[in-house]
């Protein structure tokens, strides 16, 4: 391969130029045009030809443009890129759509999140990057390709770090859902050797059926304690609500809410921000409305790291372990 080179779709360009900007590695040009009846065409405007291509886009949909239209745009880019002889794509996409549908739980129920990776590979995709899927076993076996997880972990272990200096409460890490108690648990050991003292866990229980939420019990001990809880997503914010009750009504003496993702659909933001939450930290994988509760820690470094170490054969798997 003979160089590296940096696309970005329109709609992500401004967190691929923070990437751009870590990595020390300019934007390429490209075009995207539209055409009176929703159609569109987008190509490479510099030679791509034996080159190592990386493709930054997070796939969200928003005001200006939907989600399934950003998702066929990078999908016919790609394999315009494999067209003009790129020796190898990869798809860097640290939000990644489809994600919650990875199993059946319900007759006929489709398998999205596979489906998404045959769209994918059918492209001739030869690597995916994201950031914290919903499930990382279902993301990696939905792929046939290369992928990459990039857990958001460390960043938010610094994050934490430096917010709870001074701070002497007891420490509890606590997943507001059983299905988040693994992720919560990495979260823990590590402040654990980061810190070095003991920190305690926490769970809620929760059911959801047809969007309908429902439990709330709170396992574990958190009376006086300062606790963070940890996710990878907050869309509507029903689960981080449950949640915050649940464990104020246990005795907390601090809150935080930490999520990779920060959708915040419709109203989630302004109703999370009446909750008795000392702060909502997220990354910049979604772009994010400013907020008084709302605190933004920038993943963009991590996603260069991950493509500098890709690109140079590094050992870019470590990165999901650090």
């Amino acid at each position: 391969m003979t160089g590296l080179k940096l696309f970005s779709l329109e709609a992500g360009a401004e967190f691929a130029q923070r990437v751009s900007a870590a990595l020390g590695v300019p934007l390429s040009a490209h075009e995207e045009r539209d055409f009176v009846d929703g159609e569109h065409k987008i190509r490479p405007l510099e030679e791509v030809e034996g080159d190592d291509v990386y493709v930054v886009q997070s796939l969200y949909g928003d005001a200006s443009i939907g989600l399934n239209d950003k998702l066929i745009r990078l999908l016919f880019f790609i394999g315009a890129l494999k067209d003009a002889g790129a020796a190898r794509v990869t798809a860097v996409i640290p939000y990644l759509c489809y994600g919650r549908k990875d199993r059946r739980t319900k007759l006929h129920d489709p398998l999205s999140s596979r489906y998404l990776a045959s769209l994918f590979e059918s492209l001739g995709t030869d690597a995916v990057v994201t950031l914290d899927a919903h499930n990382q076993s279902a993301f990696e076996n939905a792929f046939r390709c290369r992928t990459l997880h990039l857990p958001a972990q460390r960043l938010f272990v610094d994050f934490a770090v430096q917010q709870l200096q001074g701070d002497r409460h007891p420490l509890v890490v606590a997943s507001p859902d059983v299905g988040g108690v693994k992720r919560a648990e990495a979260m823990r050991q590590a402040l654990r050797e980061r810190l070095g003292r003991e920190i305690g866990r926490a769970f809620v229980e929760k059911y959801r059926s047809a969007d309908q939420l429902s439990g709330g019990t709170l396992i574990g001990d958190v009376d006086d304690a300062c606790v963070l809880i940890v996710d990878d997503l907050i869309a509507g914010g029903g689960t981080i609500t449950r949640a915050v009750a649940a464990i104020q009504g246990g005795g907390a003496a601090r809150i935080w809410a930490l999520a990779s993702h920060g959708q915040f659909c419709g109203n989630a933001l302004a109703g999370l921000g009446q909750l008795p939450l000392e702060a909502i930290a997220v990354t910049n994988s979604l772009p994010q409305a400013v907020a008084p509760s709302l605190q933004v820690v920038d993943c963009a470094p991590l996603i260069a790291e991950a493509i500098h170490k890709l690109h140079h054969g590094g050992p870019a798997t470590q990165l999901g372990f650090d």
